[in-house]
């Protein structure tokens, strides 16, 4: 149990901060939900092992200076991860609250924040 909630606490943690609500859908909310909806019954599926390995994959990838994401492989992973929030939230349902707060994190990811930390230097 300590193991999950520190895996929801990283999870929280480690995203960027909260986009603001928009009112009206953007391009990039639409490519989320259609992300989403392709792989929320696979990830949901996904082993401790499985998360892990696309976690850390991600955060690798994410801190390589050398290695650029095109939108939808970014928005592939951060809905990926968010998505698992789902399974967390059914296997742990003391733990709802978090874990959807983790996903709100997730899908308020941001392809041009990304970018911008991309572009910035490394201190």
């Amino acid at each position: 149990m300590q193991k999950i909630l520190l895996l929801l606490s990283i999870l929280c943690l480690s995203g960027s901060t909260y986009a603001q609500q928009q009112e009206s859908k953007t391009s990039d909310d639409t490519l989320k939900e259609q992300i989403y909806n392709v792989n929320k019954k696979v990830v949901v599926n996904y082993s401790m092992k499985d998360f892990e390995m696309l976690f850390l994959e991600f955060l690798n990838i994410k801190g390589d200076p050398s290695i650029h994401l095109t939108k939808e492989e970014f928005y592939n992973y951060t809905i990926k991860i968010a998505a698992f929030s789902d399974r967390l939230a059914k296997l742990y349902p003391k733990e709802k609250a978090v874990a959807e707060e983790s996903k709100k994190k997730w899908f308020a990811e941001s392809y041009e924040e990304y970018l911008l930390s991309k572009a910035s230097p490394k201190k």
